[in-house]
């Protein structure tokens, strides 16, 4: 069997809306890198489900935008306040879930969804074997989910210090898994999100300098949205380095839906569609058409073709590296 990821390691992300509505931030930074673009759903060989949102969200790089509103103006919106750290453990934000109930846990969602391409998928249980990733934390490029860990970009235990301990046990669980804001979870190189562990701003920045403007940005945006405070330290860092880092301090910030202030009860999902698989291509020569799912065992070596891409049956990744024992799958040859 497929060895269990690291639990602090997008088919799609599942929209789901919330009862109000406030402001976020989405900044178009200039030294931002390529990866914020690519967060668009990504559909695999296998059928997901798709929740379908009763209300819908403007999307990024929407026009209708207060130019008025900044970061920095933003960011003096949130509270300034000591930690209250007592209490924490990390077992107090149940993770990873399966929120819409379509086999896939929150992990193998974001590992979808931020493919940049068609993400391989175990038929036999939702299980990410291969994909392209590019970690912007340090810039490099990953085929293989072992490598990653899901980062939620303001760690748990940053969460609880700064307001999470007063929510209740369902508040803490969708913020843990939540999937309504691309902001939240990201995937990055495993040793770059252990190496961040539960530190804010004020002592651990992403080393692709690259990325700084956009990780303080989506920081500040995912505190507003949840309500969380900041310490001094962390809120001055952040103030200082914006302006720097950024292609300007005054830089505006888009309408989204934002977290629920409080609710007892995780929100039931209004409805859900299947999202439909891709037409077979006809296949342009004589070879076997085959799909990127598992094979056979007595599969083992043979040939195929999927979207006029040859395809082999083998029990190793494209890079060489061994699947578990004793599966087999259809890769690009």
């Amino acid at each position: 069997m497929f060895q269990h990821f690291h639990l602090r390691t997008r088919a799609r992300r599942a929209l789901i809306v919330f009862p109000s509505l406030a402001l976020a931030v989405s900044v178009g930074c200039a030294s931002s890198s390529q990866a914020d673009n690519n967060l668009g759903a990504k559909r695999t060989s296998t059928t997901i489900k798709r929740t379908v949102a009763a209300t819908t969200l403007p999307a990024k790089g929407n026009t209708n935008i207060d130019a008025a509103v900044t970061v920095l103006s933003l960011l003096a919106k949130i509270k300034v306040e000591k930690e209250q750290p007592a209490g924490y453990s990390r077992s107090l934000f149940k993770h990873w879930t399966d929120a819409d109930g379509d086999g896939c846990d929150t992990r193998e969602e974001v590992l979808i969804s931020e493919s940049s391409s068609l993400a391989q998928v175990d038929a036999y249980g939702c299980k990410v074997i291969e994909g392209n990733w590019l970690s912007p934390y340090d810039n490099m490029a990953h085929t293989n989910p072992s490598d990653l860990d899901i980062d939620h970009m303001v760690p748990l235990k940053e969460a609880w210090d700064s307001g999470a301990n007063t929510w209740s046990a369902s508040q803490r669980q969708l913020f843990a898994n939540d999937l309504s804001d691309s902001r939240t979870l990201i995937a990055v190189t495993a040793r770059q999100n252990r190496s961040k562990s539960d530190r804010d701003p004020s002592n651990w920045i992403p080393p692709n300098a690259q990325y700084t403007c956009t990780y303080l940005t989506q920081w500040v945006a995912i505190k507003f949205r949840w309500k969380l405070s900041m310490d001094q330290s962390e809120f001055g860092r952040i103030k200082k380095l914006l302006p720097q880092t950024c292609a300007t301090g005054a830089s505006p910030v888009e309408t989204i839906a934002t977290a629920p202030a409080a609710v007892d009860t995780v929100p039931s999902l209004n409805a859900t569609s299947p999202v439909a698989s891709e037409a077979p291509q006809s296949p342009t020569s004589g070879a076997r058409q085959v799909s990127a799912v598992r094979c056979k065992k007595a599969e083992f070596g043979q040939t195929g073709e999927y979207k006029s891409i040859p395809y082999i049956c083998s029990d190793r990744r494209a890079d060489g590296s061994l699947y578990a024992v004793g599966y087999y799958f259809w890769r690009p040859a």
